[in-house]
């Protein structure tokens, strides 16, 4: 039993070498070559009365390094459910009341890591449930979390994550694929048909252009240039846009993290482009304007809607909160991450079980339809077979200085 023990053990240490060398690695782009000890960040236990048990759930994002920023917005979406419950509480199953200690560590983004971080919080936390906000480390974890019986609260829009039929993982946030025909279709019908693609070098990026370039061709499209940028090496993009626009395309695609994204449209703007831009889900407008700012020379982009611009039942009393917790405006990263715990707790009530991760997945229909209007910052119809949240879709534009919001069918 123990030669067996060994060789699984040896078989997932080999998978997990392999895929963080081949999967959505961040540290060509993100991490930056940081190397280190992982950060455990100071949350705050909470208060237990007598009688009262806590349940552990776990967090392993980049929060040290160039992408130390996206980190702290996911967390703090799980932090504010997590003390919002705590200080109203605690939540009741089969009798018994519970709090929900958050034990994060960092994974600087790095899928290795995030493996790492998942261990350790099974064995020394018993976390049932796992957060992780990038499709590298999420891929990582997929390796070993049905052996190991742990749900993936996992924040990617990357398709693959749920196409791959593990059982236990949630995506929360929709697939990107749903945005290829709306994205696609306010570009041509608003800018023209050539387009030039200049994304994130991140296999994300890839993963991106590699379904929209197929699609904008079947729609009648010609692709004019197609290379991409790593924003970890490369600060200055004079040559790479000048190159994408002697093509004389109508669109840019571009994408990646909202700041150096922002700068690529501010540069082609400089350089005279005076077409529309395709924006990849992980950049938003807003954050991008903050960086700009201003929405002029976004004028014609179209992506994903910014939280602020949202209006669902939740959505104002939570952008309230946070402004007031964090001195600005949160982006959709924290709002998914807030609606998601508060899912996964009404989903453990409805289960019976706190630390039963597959009653937990088979109940989190019931954990959508019992979320409080209030805590629906986002509201997700449904979660579907392949662990997919689905919400109904949103796009935005930049018409006229503004964003201006786009139902899609």
């Amino acid at each position: 039993m123990k030669f067996i023990k060994l060789s699984v053990f040896l078989l997932v240490s080999t998978l997990l070498l392999v895929m963080a060398g081949c999967i959505d690695n961040p540290s060509n782009e993100a991490a930056g070559g940081e190397s280190g000890n992982e950060v455990e960040t100071e949350t705050e236990a909470p208060e237990v009365e007598e009688g009262e048990e806590v349940v552990n759930i776990g967090y392993s994002g980049p929060l040290s390094g160039p992408a130390a920023y996206y980190g702290e917005r996911t967390l703090n979406g799980v932090t504010m459910a997590v003390e919002e419950i705590n200080n109203n509480g605690g939540f009741e199953v089969d009798g018994q009341n519970y709090k929900f200690n958050l034990v994060s560590l960092d994974d600087k983004y790095l899928p290795n890591e995030t493996a790492a971080n998942a261990k350790r919080l099974l064995q020394e936390n018993e976390a049932p449930i796992i957060f992780s906000p990038h499709s590298g480390g999420i891929k990582a974890m997929q390796v070993f979390n049905e052996q190991e019986n742990f749900l993936i609260g996992a924040y990617t829009s990357e398709p693959d994550v749920t196409e791959a039929g593990n059982g236990l993982t949630v995506r929360i946030p929709p697939s990107y694929d749903g945005y290829l025909e709306p994205f696609t279709n306010y570009a041509m019908e608003n800018h023209g048909k050539k387009l030039a693609a200049l994304p994130t070098a991140s296999q994300y990026g890839k993963d991106w252009t590699e379904a929209l370039v197929p699609h904008w061709e079947e729609q009648g499209g010609e692709v004019v240039y197609n290379s991409s940028i790593d924003f970890s090496k490369d600060t200055d993009f004079f040559t790479l846009v000048t190159n994408a626009l002697e093509e004389d395309p109508d669109v840019l695609f571009i994408g990646g993290p909202s700041e150096p994204t922002a700068k690529v449209a501010k540069q082609a703007r400089e350089l005279g482009f005076e077409g529309g831009f395709i924006i990849m889900d992980q950049a938003k407008l807003d954050e991008m304007e903050s960086v700009i700012g201003s929405y002029e020379d976004l004028e014609g982009s179209v992506g994903v809607t910014p939280l602020v611009n949202s209006d669902y039942p939740g959505t104002a009393e939570f952008i309230e909160k946070y402004k007031e917790e964090h001195g600005q405006t949160p982006g959709s990263e924290a709002g998914y991450h807030y609606v998601a715990m508060y899912t996964f707790m009404e989903a453990m009530k409805a289960a019976g079980s706190v630390d039963d991760p597959e009653a937990i997945r088979a109940h989190m229909q019931d954990g959508l339809d019992a979320l409080p209007e209030d805590k629906q910052v986002y509201t997700i119809e449904e979660i579907g077979e392949n662990g997919g949240f689905t919400t109904k879709l949103r796009i935005a534009a930049v018409e006229d200085g503004e964003v201006v919001t786009i139902n899609v069918d």
